[in-house]
């Protein structure tokens, strides 16, 4: 059986991979099992990969809101654009759970022009910058051109003593963090110029799905009980994770749900955030 990945690509349909996808969800064996066999059924020549994901989706969402949520992650991290504002500020509360002071969105004037740096870090004396590349597809992948832009930039800015963090630093090091995927001529360049590299996939044991799932750090656009509209007004409001909403679960009242709704969401953020112990 082929099928055709969002790419365009025909390949065959591999019932291993689907299988893991759904076991990663949290979903226990039964579950996986019969997905499994609902998709089957349903499998025709060329279906695209993306209708087998959805009807994954439904499927797992009939047995348990919170394991549906947790397959979604890829498509509600691809759901912080279309402009990619909200993945910068996701990727800056990933690294303040790892103990670095953050700032994000900054403009710093380099030694030829200025910049906007998305994400500042600091530990301890070590001051690096994050760019952020965001795809809203899933086809798309970071090339080598990301990284050698990249690259100039922080050549630009890593001479100049910046008053950043209450006290005069300079930029040592620089990270490039995407939604997707790097292509392997980016990685070879970003590794050999020193560059640190973050992916959905990449490192294969610090990807960021891997951090996510570590760290319990959801987006809100994971959840499925609230609707497209919803999560846009909560994003709007600094309410860029789960974890953001449970502490923040006023804002549900203000954006105008009911109170039978609010126990949903509530219900819901809270098994997705104790899902993984």
């Amino acid at each position: 059986m082929k099928v055709t990945k969002f790419s365009g690509e025909i390949v065959s349909f591999d019932k291993t991979k689907l299988q893991r996808s759904l076991q990663k969800s949290g979903a226990d064996d039964n579950v996986v099992l019969q997905v499994l066999h609902e998709i089957e059924r349903e499998l025709y020549e060329g279906i695209p990969t993306k209708k087998i994901y959805k009807l994954a989706f439904q499927l797992l969402k009939n047995f348990s809101n919170v394991h549906a949520a947790r397959y979604n992650l890829r498509t509600a991290i691809q759901a912080l654009g279309p402009a990619g504002f909200f993945f910068e500020k996701f990727i800056g509360k990933l690294f303040e759970l790892e103990g670095y002071q953050v700032q994000t969105n900054l403009i710093l004037q380099g030694k030829c022009i200025s910049h906007e740096v998305d994400v500042l870090l600091k530990k301890e004396n070590t001051i690096s910058m994050i760019e952020c590349k965001f795809h809203g597809s899933q086809d798309a992948k970071t090339d080598v051109k990301v990284p050698l832009y990249i690259l100039s930039r922080f050549n630009d800015l890593k001479e100049i003593p910046f008053s950043i963090f209450n006290a005069n630093h300079k930029i040592s090091h620089c990270w490039i963090a995407t939604n997707n995927r790097f292509t392997e001529d980016a990685i070879n360049f970003g590794t050999c110029s020193h560059l640190q590299l973050l992916s959905w996939d990449y490192p294969r044991e610090n990807s960021l799905k891997h951090k996510i799932d570590v760290y319990q750090l959801y987006p809100v656009t994971c959840l499925t009980t609230l609707t497209a509209v919803e999560k846009d007004r909560l994003l709007i409001q600094d309410i860029i994770t789960v974890k953001d909403l449970l502490q923040h679960s006023d804002w549900l009242s203000k954006i105008g749900l009911s109170t039978n709704r609010i126990k949903n969401i509530l219900k819901e953020a809270n098994q997705l955030c104790n899902l993984i112990q």
